[in-house]
This record gives C-alpha cells, sequence and structure tokens, in this order.
C-alpha cells in the first residue's frame, strides 16, 4: 500500500531528471559544443584546486551545523565536516529532492553519540537557517544586479528575483512559526495513513521531545546568530569558485559579479529542489544571469560544469563512506543477534 502512494513520486523524479538533462544537452548544443570544450581544456587540470576550494564553504557549514547541537555530546570538528560531506554528496547526485542527505546527518550523528531528539531538532534548524542565510544571499545579489545596471531586462529580472525570495521569505517565516507550535506533533498526526504502525509509535512517542528541544534551540538566540553567521559566510565564500573558474579561461571577473553570478543562479537551483541534482536549473541560470553580465553562454556552461565535476569529484568518495558507515553498523548490530542466536540468517528469517 506504502509503495502504491510513492509511484507518482518517483515517476515526476525520472520525468523531471529527463526534462533536465534535455535542457542541459540543448543548452550545450546551442550555444556551440566546440567553444564549451575548448573552455574546458583551457581548464584544464585547474580543476583540482577549484574543486579542493569548496572544502572551504563546506567546513564553514558544518560548524554552521556543529553550533547547533548540544555542547555535551559534540562530535569533534572532523566528524562534523564528514557528515556534513555526507548529506552534501547525498542531496547533489541521489534523487532525493535536496533533503534525503539530511536524514542521513541526523542518523549518523546519533551513531557519534548525539541523541536522536537532539540530532533531529539541531538538523530542522539548520535546515531553516540555510533556507533562510540562502534567500538572503539570493535578495543580496538582485540588489547588486540592480545597482550594477539599469537596463530594462535586468530591473525585470531583479524584481522578479526580489519578488520570488519574498513569497519564499514569508514561507520560511511560516515554517519557523509550526516548529515553536508543535510542528512534529502535527505531523504525527497527519501521517497516521502513510507510515507503517511500527514507524507511527516511534514518531508520536517523541514527537513532543523534538518539538521542545527545537524551540530551546532557536531560544538560545547567540547560537542562532553565529550559525546563520557562518552560513551566510559559508555561501558568499562559494562565489570564489566562479571567480576562480574566470581567472583560469582568462575573463576576470570581479567579485561583485561573481556575487551576482552565484547568488541567483543558486536561486534557480533551489526553487527547482524537485530536481535530481538541480539538472538543468543550474545551467540555465547561470546562462540567464550571465547573459545579464555579458558573459557568454559557453562560458556560463563551463562555469556549470566545472561545478558538476566538482559535485563529482567530491560527491562519489561521500557516497561510498556512508555506504561503509552504514554498512559497518549494521555489520556491528547482527554480530550480537548471532551470538545470542546462535544461528545464521535463516533462524532470524524464520523468526520475522
Amino acid at each position: 500500500m506504502t509503495e502504491r502512494r510513492f509511484r507518482p513520486i518517483r515517476g515526476s523524479l525520472v520525468v523531471g531528471t529527463a526534462l533536465g538533462f534535455l535542457l542541459v544537452v540543448y543548452l550545450i548544443v546551442a550555444n556551440g559544443a566546440a567553444d564549451l570544450v575548448h573552455s574546458l581544456h583551457i581548464i584544464g587540470w585547474w580543476l583540482f584546486p577549484i574543486t579542493l576550494f569548496h572544502i572551504i564553504p563546506l567546513l564553514l557549514s558544518a560548524l554552521s551545523w556543529r553550533e547547533l547541537l548540544p555542547p555535551t555530546t559534540r562530535p569533534d570538528v572532523i566528524t562534523v565536516v564528514r557528515i556534513r560531506w555526507i548529506r552534501e554528496s547525498i542531496n547533489s547526485l541521489l534523487p532525493v529532492a535536496s533533503i534525503g542527505g539530511d536524514f542521513a546527518g541526523m542518523h549518523l550523528a546519533h551513531l557519534r553519540g548525539v541523541p536522536g531528539v537532539q540530532a533531529v531538532a539541531s538538523m530542522v534548524v539548520d535546515i531553516t537557517i540555510g533556507a533562510a542565510t540562502q534567500l538572503i544571499f539570493v535578495i543580496s545579489g538582485a540588489l547588486l544586479l540592480l545597482i550594477r545596471s539599469s537596463d530594462r531586462t535586468t530591473t525585470a529580472v531583479a524584481s522578479g528575483v526580489l519578488v520570488g525570495t519574498a513569497v519564499f521569505l514569508v514561507t520560511i517565516a511560516a515554517f519557523t512559526v509550526f516548529q515553536h507550535r508543535g510542528l512534529f506533533g502535527v505531523s504525527a498526526k497527519l501521517t497516521r495513513r502513510l507510515l507503517p504502525q511500527q514507524w507511527l509509535s516511534v514518531l508520536e512517542s517523541g514527537a513532543s521531545a523534538i518539538d521542545d528541544a527545537v524551540v530551546a534551540c532557536y531560544r538560545a538566540g547567540p547560537v542562532i546568530l553565529g550559525a546563520g553567521a557562518l552560513r551566510l559566510i559559508a555561501w558568499t565564500v562559494e562565489a570564489g569558485e566562479i571567480w576562480l573558474v574566470m581567472r583560469v579561461l582568462g575573463q576576470p571577473l570581479d567579485m561583485i559579479n561573481a556575487l551576482i553570478l552565484e547568488s541567483l543562479s543558486s536561486g534557480v537551483r533551489a526553487a527547482a529542489f524537485m530536481l535530481p541534482a538541480g539538472l538543468g536549473a543550474l545551467e540555465g541560470g547561470l546562462v540567464m544571469v550571465g547573459a545579464l553580465l555579458g558573459l557568454p553562454a559557453e562560458t556560463a556552461l563551463a562555469i556549470s560544469l566545472t561545478k558538476r565535476v566538482r559535485e563529482l569529484a567530491l560527491g562519489l568518495p561521500g557516497l561510498c563512506v556512508w555506504h561503509w558507515i552504514e554498512g559497518h553498523h549494521l555489520l556491528r548490530r547482527s554480530e550480537p543477534r548471532r551470538a545470542v542466536g546462535g544461528a545464521g540468517p535463516a533462524d532470524g528469517y524464520t523468526q520475522s
């Protein structure tokens, strides 16, 4: 029964992936595949340091989340960075609507000694802070674009972005209010018909505790401000990746334009969060915003493909580490059962 309910979602993900892939192919063909290949050839081995540059915003985002974890059970920095790396790897490469990695992050934090309630609460607040600071980043980019150009097309695009982000800000504000009004308790009641009975009982018993932990987290004002500042700096530092690519291509871009290009294109990708890896949304956003800044389409596509290479180079090892950790955990859990039961998998199957 549950399987049937999720079939339409899986179907929409497949369709979205196909459409995104076709959009990427169209953009490459329409704007000159040869010029794009030439740009990637120029970048060459610079892909390695450009990829490593992403470690800086990754570290800042990890430290932002770490601020939200209880000090008594807070994992060390290396562990938090590893979990953040796995979260990004899952969200970037798997069809999980950009949130599957966060669920994995909750479980990994719990495995490292963080109480389950605190792991969930910190992740909910971290997601909210991430979305809110990204919108601030996008609004900043739109305002900078308006300051830099009074062209009618530029004004129309920037104004549209500001209106769209205002709507999303209201949504985030409403989501935050719901978190203070017992979000998980209400969710447990609404999902009675969707979840298996054994999951439902666990959710209902812990929902009120999670709601209390979320509210307590928000009440720690300095912690929220510190986490928000770190996350906003992380979004800003991301623009350095575009700045580096443009320097390597011999088409230097000042930092303000790099910020505009990064902020608005990331906003387009975030709006298309249901598309796996934002396929097509990132490329289209970079081409559109790049055109407003006088950037050739093939250069904008070279930037997007550089980002894709970075996602693969960091994401695939991240997925491998995630599978290794989960597999090791399952193996450790199965050993006591075998020792107590004194039987192999066949006995376990019979008992179930």
